[in-house]
């Protein structure tokens, strides 16, 4: 909250009566992702856009609350909370019963912005909020004090900006009553930490993994899909790959390919070679010629 406080104070104290706005021009650089504009709101006014917006539009509350009306419903938007709407959504918000309400906001586009957000699992208009403790508030006006630096009329330094608020937003942002990505690696942090130290162990099955947390694998699971996308048994041979990879790039490279496969959790040499061409596209061999290792 002291961060959040600073940084209010810094970006928003010569403009506290005054509209802060940044837009930019790409000139030739066509970028698969670009930040159109971003800017400080201290007294928000109505707005009313029947044929929507024509990029991407981040709003959130710093102040107060607003109201939005989509599709015919009636959204609220406290502090702590955030809408991304996408292009063309009709759309009207104004503050919640005529009071002051402060925002911040982004807006953007590009080829790739549509499926930078799917796989960032975004693939509509979306209402998020957060816990007081993230970072999402102090990125954004932080953002907004470097691009006043910068003087950034390209947009380059601010589009590389924004995909790290979007991965931000991905991993603090929570979708009505679910956890968010980050609450899911909190509850996963023991047995993560757990499996750095005993990936090596073959024994290691999904049973084992939840007795870690005393959870059912069934919710472990699920915890894992939240967080990574994948399923826990999934997760445990992406990490094994990549501390074979590790004990072959960085460790003995004396070590032949069955020992590093026993090392790494594969009783058999030919399960560890087939696990590592699914993941890599290569075998173990290939990986040492193409980054100039010899065993």
């Amino acid at each position: 909250m002291e961060q959040i406080k600073g940084l209010k104070d810094i970006v928003l104290n010569a403009h506290s009566t005054h509209l802060t706005h940044y837009m930019f021009t790409l000139s030739e650089y066509d970028l698969p992702l670009y930040m159109d504009s971003i800017g400080y709101n201290p007294d928000q006014e109505s707005i009313d856009r029947t044929k929507g917006y024509p990029n991407f539009h981040w709003l959130q509350t710093l102040e107060g609350e607003g109201e939005f009306q989509l599709n015919g419903r009636l959204y609220s938007l406290p502090p702590g909370s955030g809408s991304l709407l996408f292009p063309g959504v009709p759309h009207s918000y104004s503050a919640k019963g005529g009071k002051r309400w402060s925002t911040l906001y982004v807006t953007f586009g590009g080829s790739l912005a549509a499926s930078l957000l799917g796989s960032l699992g975004i693939r509509h208009t979306e209402w998020l909020h957060w816990n007081e403790d993230a970072p999402i508030t102090s990125q954004l006006l932080s953002m907004i004090e470097q691009v006043k630096q910068d003087d950034d009329r390209t947009g380059l330094n601010a589009s590389a900006l924004l995909y790290r608020f979007l991965t931000m937003v991905k991993i603090y942002g929570q979708k009505g009553g679910r956890s968010s990505v980050y609450q899911h690696l909190e509850k996963l942090d023991p047995l993560l930490h757990w499996l750095d130290v005993n990936y090596g162990d073959p024994e290691i099955g999904l049973t084992d993994m939840a007795a870690q947390l005393d959870i059912s694998p069934r919710y472990l699971n699920s915890l894992f899909r939240q967080a990574f996308g994948i399923t826990a048994y999934a997760y445990l041979i992406r990490l094994r790959i990549i501390k074979s990879k590790e004990m072959m790039s960085f460790g003995d490279n004396k070590r032949s390919i069955k020992e590093i496969a026993q090392l790494s959790g594969y009783r058999d040499p030919s399960h560890y070679i087939s696990a590592f061409g699914k993941a890599e596209g290569m075998t173990p061999e290939q990986f040492r010629k193409l980054h100039g290792l010899t065993p």
